[in-house]
């Protein structure tokens, strides 16, 4: 009789702990697909936060943008114009007004962002603004007198995960694709660009850092 209950007592022990068990499975599962999703909505928001502000070029960690643009129009059949021994710098910076917007990304070392869902504005050099949102409609940049003589540049932004990714189509008819990601603890600005005038062949592939200022 006492080792029959003896065997009772243990059959209970082992499903208690097979219950046990379970439970704790199961807590850890719905408790790793919270952590998931909450870390989703938590980069979003990060993203939306820490990227407004001012931001002041880091030189030494962006690459340089004359030999990014060099590098696409020898990738595209073409010949650079710099030479070996010329270092002027932002030497390919400037042409018709049409690739402003290009110009603009590559070559400005400020940048000033404001964020009113779901409307940004970029401020960069020389008052230059350009405003677009992140809810599917498309807004133009505007550039002093450009737009006076009926000239626009359209972009549309959305984010994925913890980046901001940028679209554009500028007034020449080309297209540029830029990520912009925060490191260092929202101190460090980083845009990954892919920039394609319609006279190349070839797309610009650049990085650019920026440091928080405010």
């Amino acid at each position: 009789m006492a080792q029959r209950d003896l065997r009772l007592v243990y059959m209970k022990f082992v499903v208690f702990k097979y219950f046990q068990q379970t439970a704790i499975a199961t807590q850890i599962v719905i408790l790793t697909v919270i952590t998931f999703f909450w870390s989703i909505l938590q980069a979003q928001e990060t993203i939306q936060t820490l990227i407004v502000g001012e931001w002041v070029i880091n030189d030494d960690l962006s690459d340089n943008t004359d030999d990014r643009v060099e590098e696409a129009i020898e990738a595209g059949g073409g010949e650079g114009g710099r030479g070996f021994f010329n270092r002027q710098e932002d030497f390919y910076r400037g042409g018709p007004p049409e690739h402003e917007l290009y110009d603009r990304l590559s070559y400005d070392d400020v940048l000033v962002i404001a964020y009113a869902d779901p409307e940004f504005i970029f401020m960069l050099e020389n008052n230059y603004r350009r405003i677009f949102h992140t809810d599917g409609r498309r807004r133009r940049s505007t550039a002093n007198n450009f737009y006076e003589e009926g000239g626009s540049d359209w972009s549309e932004g959305n984010f994925e995960g913890n980046a901001l990714v940028v679209e554009a189509r500028p007034r020449d008819g080309g297209y540029t694709l830029e990520t912009y990601t925060i490191e260092n603890n929202g101190e460090l600005l980083r845009i990954e660009m892919q920039i394609q005038p319609a006279s190349f062949r070839e797309p610009i592939e650049l990085v650019r850092y920026f440091d928080r200022r405010n």
